[in-house]
């Protein structure tokens, strides 16, 4: 990862932070809302997105049922004992196998992030309820994009290709998002453990 995101999120994060503890009692009150009812909204998109991530799990047992039956067409040896559970990953470097692992990285690369991001937004939106909403935002859909296109990149022509797994505007934004919730999820441990905010 290069030190563009890393930078972009951290000046976004401290510049946005900033002015929303600055200015978010001006705000909430010519909303006539409360900060507590806006801290909800990321917990409500991390809700949705872990349902979506549920329903795609189920996309990836069609898939190894799938690209297993199409080995078997085409002859290739071991299909169960190299696509079948208890396997994550289909074994072998076959175009079907290929296919499959994409789709399967699709799904399993979520996890790599989900946990981290989740607990740092749910941090960051006690402190920066907006900030915070607006980073998991970002990540929810990049997420969603990255992880189509990794599907997608399974059943390319001429064989899977990971490498297009960008091929969504949105998709490099999960990063963004990510690594914003993690900033702010910092940021509001600090000024919590700093007792200059409390949780109530």
């Amino acid at each position: 990862m290069t030190t563009k995101p890393l930078l972009i999120c951290l000046s976004t994060a401290s510049i946005g932070g900033f002015l929303e503890l600055t200015t978010s009692s001006k705000f909430t009150s010519s909303l006539n809302n409360s900060t507590h009812q806006l801290t909800a909204i990321t917990p409500c998109i991390l809700i949705g997105t872990g349902l979506w991530t549920l329903a795609h799990g189920f996309t990836i047992g069609k898939a190894r049922i799938k690209y297993a039956a199409l080995a078997k067409k085409d002859g290739e040896p071991n299909v169960d004992e190299r696509y079948l559970l208890p396997n994550l990953y289909a074994q072998g470097t076959s175009k079907h196998a290929k296919a499959f692992n994409c789709i399967q990285r699709s799904h399993q690369h979520i996890f790599e992030t989900f946990t981290t991001a989740t607990l740092s937004g749910i941090m960051g939106a006690i402190s920066f309820p907006i900030c915070t909403a607006v980073s998991t935002l970002m990540y929810a859909v990049g997420r969603y994009q990255l992880s189509k296109g990794y599907a997608e990149a399974g059943a390319e022509e001429g064989g899977a290709d990971a490498s297009k797994r960008y091929k969504y505007p949105m998709a490099k934004f999960m990063w963004y998002g990510f690594l914003g919730n993690v900033l702010l999820g910092m940021g509001s441990c600090g000024l919590i453990i700093g007792g200059k905010k409390t949780v109530v």
